[in-house]
């Protein structure tokens, strides 16, 4: 199969509400997000994306663009695997970019993973308590119980002391009813990671705290997590199997959470968490701040590799969906259903998009 066409769209994404997490202190109010659409000579089509937030990880949104356009134009008229196999040096220095269009190819080829089951199939995801007004806590934590979720997450990383009053409250007002990680996003410390991990109080409810410290500092991760009250998941650290193997090694890491965007395909994707379960972890996967491209794609996967919450509910916090169809949420879970087309509407996309390019064969 080669590939005959490829479309590239660069597009910014309104949020309901500014994104705020220790990276991103005065909130994101949209998302800048990359879309490669591309075709065979049949027609068969496929579609990935890369969001790519600032400061979570080394790559950037201008250097992301910059790489799909070369590479995009590059792969034009390659037989598929032979694309797929171009990328490979590029897999960690440009990984959410490589991810956008790989993604794209692995779903032309019609990956069994794309395969959709012919009952409808939930994959339940996550709900994010988000407001920093204490008085207003209880609230949201009842409208997202009632919206059918069961695992919360709240964002933590700023003072270790007004975080565990705020997560206090948090728990007060969820009394035990679904299970709560916690995200520090990099923002501690070692001192102030130990100091807030060794705090925690908890009757179960409380299932991980995802990335204490910064993710190059893996020594002061492993401190965090030698001596923290609940078991620690890593993320922003991790890029590859070499990653999740070191996570494997690290007394105290309970969890290890994978993004189609890190791992940058779908088959590669699902080897990561295979391989975290072996290494006696418990592998979480999704992306909080992506397309509704990213969380159907994050889907497919989660229903054959993970048996907790997916974090892909990234989607859900935008006020504009980049498929034709609106990718079904119902009783706090993604609905999976056989019918469900995966097919860009382009009249949004032209309405959000900040550049575009095309690539064909060269007409003789």
């Amino acid at each position: 199969m080669k590939i005959h066409d490829l479309a590239l769209y660069r597009v910014e994404i309104p949020l309901h509400v500014p994104y705020v997490t220790k990276l991103q202190p005065d909130g994101l109010k949209t998302i800048d997000t990359i879309v490669c659409e591309i075709h065979d000579e049949d027609g068969r089509a496929g579609v990935g994306d890369a969001t790519i937030l600032p400061g979570y990880t080394h790559e950037t949104c201008d250097g992301g663009w910059k790489f799909c356009l070369e590479h995009g134009e590059r792969i034009v008229g390659m037989e598929t695997g032979e694309a797929k196999t171009s990328l490979d040096p590029y897999r960690f220095s440009d990984a959410h970019a490589v991810s956008a269009l790989q993604v794209a190819i692995e779903m032309m080829e019609e990956n069994p993973l794309f395969d959709l089951p012919g009952e409808p199939t939930e994959v339940p995801i996550l709900g994010a308590v988000n407001t920093k007004v204490l008085d207003k806590i209880p609230n949201e934590v009842d409208r997202l119980i009632e919206k059918g979720h069961r695992t919360l997450k709240v964002k933590v990383g700023w003072e270790p002391a007004a975080d565990l009053d705020r997560l206090e409250i948090i728990q007060r007002a969820n009394a035990g009813r679904a299970n709560i990680r916690i995200d520090a996003n990099q923002g501690f410390s070692r001192e102030d990671g130990i100091e807030f991990a060794t705090s925690l109080e908890s009757d179960g409810e409380l299932q991980l705290f995802e990335q204490p410290c910064d993710k190059a500092d893996w020594d002061s991760n492993a401190a965090v997590a030698a001596v923290s009250n609940v078991p620690v998941m890593m993320d922003e650290s991790i890029y590859g199997i070499v990653d999740v193997e070191r996570a494997g090694a690290m007394h105290g890491c309970g969890f290890v959470k994978l993004k189609i965007s890190k791992l940058t395909g779908v088959d590669l994707l699902k080897q990561g968490l295979d391989r975290i379960r072996e290494l006696g972890m418990t592998p979480v996967l999704g992306n909080g701040a992506a397309s509704d491209v990213g969380c159907f794609v994050e889907s497919c996967v989660a229903r054959h590799t993970i048996d907790n919450a997916a974090e892909n509910n990234g989607y859900l916090k935008n006020s504009e969906q980049l498929f034709k169809e609106t990718l079904p949420f119902r009783d706090g879970s993604i609905i999976l259903e056989k019918d469900f087309k995966p097919e860009l509407n382009h009249g949004t996309v032209n309405r959000l998009k900040l550049d575009e390019a095309r690539f064909a064969p060269v007409q003789a």
